[in-house]
């Protein structure tokens, strides 16, 4: 669709999630509403992680110089990325209501995996300041090198659409931050090696009605028919795909963000966009996943 239906698109899908939160959920409870609206904000974030303008300051920019006829309200660049961190629940609480619209919670199959959030590079790691009290050597292993920094922990339906993510410091298995994103989904989960446990396995499938499968080492007894083996790999690889689009379109592993708060919103923003990619391309008949193409201009 052309840019300008794609901006309106947005702020109509925004606008009646926030509508139906706000019902229940007040976002304030005294002072002044806000000369540019949070639909409006949320719009812009959304917008321009879609244009690949990945800096709070740049989408602002962008706006101001482009589009301030369509967003009058738009005031300085400090008030917008001020507003814009304090919508951090709300940008969830819109992203898990689109999840749910899309049958995402409900769907029987899951698939799990992880990636890194660097902070800075090994070699600056004994200068850097940044997220000094989470921040920790990890290992990634598609990249085979070290970094200093964060790990993201991420659960998909099998239509790629986002359930769960969470961030941890690079030191936590990958099978003890399962849990947080786990919560709400049921039947069974796909994950790799690094996922390999039975105790795992055992208490997903007693506390949470999992069935937790993964390939196995090398050097370990396979019982399972190949043929199944082969499909629950193949599925797997959804996962990577939505991973390599938040990495590679979104930039969720930059982490340019200098306190916590303002890199939860950082990934939460970017989960909504993704989620709200997902929800277009369903209502325009496309594959879920097929952002390419999806704003024309």
């Amino acid at each position: 669709m052309p840019l300008e239906d794609f901006i309106i698109a947005v702020f109509c899908c925004v606008e009646q999630c926030l509508q139906e939160i706000a019902a229940t959920h007040p976002l304030r409870q005294r002072g002044f509403a806000p000369q540019c609206s949070d639909s409006e904000v949320l719009t812009m974030e959304v917008v321009g992680e879609f244009l690949g303008i990945d800096k709070e300051k740049h989408i602002w920019r962008y706006f101001r110089h482009h589009w301030y006829a369509w967003f009058p309200g738009l005031g300085s660049r400090s008030t917008f990325v001020r507003q814009a961190a304090n919508l951090w629940v709300v940008k969830q609480l819109i992203q898990r209501k689109i999840a749910t619209l899309l049958g995402a919670y409900a769907d029987p199959i899951h698939m799990i995996d992880g990636f890194p959030l660097p902070v800075c590079h090994r070699a600056r790691a004994k200068r850097c300041k940044t997220f000094r009290e989470v921040s920790a050597l990890g290992y990634c292993a598609s990249k085979d090198e070290y970094y200093w920094g964060l790990h993201g922990n991420v659960v998909i339906s099998l239509t790629g659409v986002i359930t769960g993510i969470t961030a941890t410091t690079a030191t936590v298995d990958e099978r003890v931050a399962l849990w947080e994103v786990v919560d709400d989904v049921t039947g069974l989960l796909i994950g790799d090696k690094g996922y390999i446990s039975n105790r795992l396995h055992e208490d997903l499938l007693q506390y949470q009605a999992l069935d937790l499968q993964t390939p196995l080492r090398s050097n370990m007894r396979e019982t399972r028919p190949p043929e199944c083996v082969q499909q629950l790999m193949a599925t797997r690889r959804l996962v990577e795909t939505v991973i390599g689009q938040l990495t590679d379109h979104l930039h969720i592993e930059k982490v340019r963000a200098r306190d916590l708060w303002h890199l939860t919103s950082r990934i939460s923003r970017k989960i909504l966009a993704h989620t709200v990619g997902v929800f277009l391309n369903r209502m325009l008949g496309r594959a879920p996943l097929q952002f390419e193409g999806l704003i024309t201009d």
